[in-house]
């Protein structure tokens, strides 16, 4: 009976002792593929993802380079734009969430091809009418797009508020650039020439800039150019096998401004939006589900970080300066001014773009504690992306506002969110903000810092930048809309069978 324990007792701990040598093969060859996957033995695409918590991260080995400040740039004067990208290190910033605000493909990269791309996008070459025609660029005969290699030869864009809503430029520009040799950007997206291998398809028509410049009648003209050029999209995006292959629902279009597409945008409402909110939109043409909020581009300059005032440098308490009498929503701008207009340490005072009105406007943000963003006609504007730069911890009272990125960044850690309905009480706003100590702001203020670089728009695109996070935004949404286009194929691949 013993002999028969012993016999029995020696397979398993032979079994055992072999699951445990395999194990520890299993983890150290793991552990040297993680390592060395860069090398020539192994596919450099099998390592492109891998899941950790949750979160894409990239594996790459980048070498100590200097990146280089950007040729064109949302900015009147480049801040912190030079940083030392360590092997391995990311420029990205981490949520309270454990979620990388961005995945930054790459650091600094020369060419790009899809197969390490994060999104493959297709472009339609639509005639420069629709794109950098509305800029007055002329290209030379059947040329469709400026040389974006050469800085010099790339139209600028209109000053003043019309670059609030520019990212449709921006956006274009850097897929242009993405098959440009020698110029340095990240990875994130790439313009592929065969609309089957997209992932998405982009439509490059300067929405917000044909309303802002075009949308009113000139001379003896029945219908304006804005209207005309949207007719023209819906005629020929309707004619292309791209769009009835979806029904449009892998299409991304641009209409930042909230009154950009007016005239085509329920004919066209399957396709993706990227949007500033959602205030003047239906929920079955705009919702969260497919559409990308981005964040406005700011007005006033960013200010570098080592030249930020600390909390008692800021002897403004409050500050506030913008149309004060709006329609809809924004009529409690009005209900706020008669409550806060006479307090010592508040500036809230009407104002606009002309003459020194943008650097007035920055002066005041960047000496005050708190700048209040207030709905208005809309529940979003660039307020917000002003306050941001100038490290002016955001008091955004707006019920109704969509916020860019906020998946994967957490506003509560630099912003206050106060209720429309508790801002009008008399005094609870200022004893609010009244309340909040030093070691507090300077926390949310230090916040601030780090995350500006998100909400800068340039040219070329740099890692964790506005058009690198509007790109990771949108291919956060695609198995999304992948999932909607299957679901909605389940039957109708079942009728052409009968």
């Amino acid at each position: 009976m013993s002999m028969m324990s012993e016999k029995g007792i020696f397979p398993s701990r032979f079994l055992f002792f072999i699951i445990t040598i395999s194990i520890f093969f299993l983890i150290l060859s793991s552990v040297f593929l993680l390592q060395f996957g860069n090398t020539s033995l192994i596919p450099r695409s099998v390592f492109k993802l891998i899941l950790f918590n949750g979160t894409s991260v990239y594996l790459n080995s980048v070498k100590n380079e200097q990146i280089n400040l950007p040729f064109l740039s949302s900015e009147s004067s480049q801040v912190d734009a030079q940083k030392t990208m360590k092997n391995g290190e990311s420029s990205c910033q981490i949520s309270s969430f454990g979620k990388k605000m961005c995945n930054s493909w790459q650091q600094e990269v020369k060419s790009c091809n899809a197969n390490q791309a994060l999104l493959r996008i297709y472009m339609y070459d639509l005639p420069s009418e629709f794109h950098f025609g509305l800029l007055g660029w002329k290209g030379k005969s059947n040329q469709i797009w400026p040389d974006v290699k050469d800085p010099s030869r790339i139209p600028s864009y209109p000053g003043g508020l019309n670059l609030q809503h520019s990212m449709e430029y921006w956006l274009t520009l850097d897929l242009l650039s993405s098959n440009t040799p020698n110029v340095v950007r990240p990875c994130a997206a790439i313009r592929v020439m065969n609309s089957s291998q997209a992932d998405v398809i982009f439509v490059p028509f300067f929405s917000s800039l044909s309303y802002n410049r075009h949308s009113k009648l000139q001379g003896n003209e029945k219908v304006s150019v804005n209207k005309m050029l949207q007719n023209k999209l819906v005629q020929f995006l309707n004619k292309q096998d791209e769009w009835k292959r979806f029904g449009g629902k892998d299409h991304l279009i641009v209409a930042h401004h909230p009154n950009s597409m007016l005239d085509a945008r329920e004919k066209l409402g399957s396709a993706m939006f990227v949007l500033a909110d959602f205030g003047r939109y239906p929920t079955e043409i705009a919702n969260l589900e497919k559409d990308i909020i981005a964040p406005y581009r700011h007005v006033v300059r960013t200010i570098p970080s080592a030249n930020s005032a600390p909390f008692d440098q800021r002897p403004i308490l409050v500050f506030f300066q913008g149309a004060i009498y709006r329609k809809d929503g924004g009529a409690i701008r009005q209900e706020l001014y008669y409550l806060l207009k006479d307090e010592k340490d508040v500036h809230f005072a009407f104002g606009t773009i002309q003459g020194n009105g943008v650097n007035q406007a920055g002066e005041g943000m960047a000496s005050s504690k708190f700048c209040l963003n207030i709905a208005g006609d809309t529940p979003s504007s660039n307020r917000l992306f002003d306050a941001i730069v100038s490290h002016c911890v955001p008091v955004i009272i707006s019920d109704e506002i969509e916020l860019p990125f906020e998946d994967v960044i957490d506003y509560s850690e630099f912003c206050i969110f106060v209720r429309a309905s508790d801002a009008v009480k008399k005094g609870y706003l200022l004893n609010l903000l009244r309340g909040i100590k030093r070691d507090q702001w300077t926390k949310m203020w230090g916040k601030l810092k780090e995350v500006v670089r998100q909400f800068q728009y340039q040219y070329p695109s740099q890692p964790c930048d506005a058009v690198d996070m509007i790109w990771e935004a949108i291919a956060r949404k695609v198995s999304s809309v992948r999932l909607r286009i299957h679901r909605e194929n389940r039957y109708h691949r079942s009728e052409e069978i009968k």
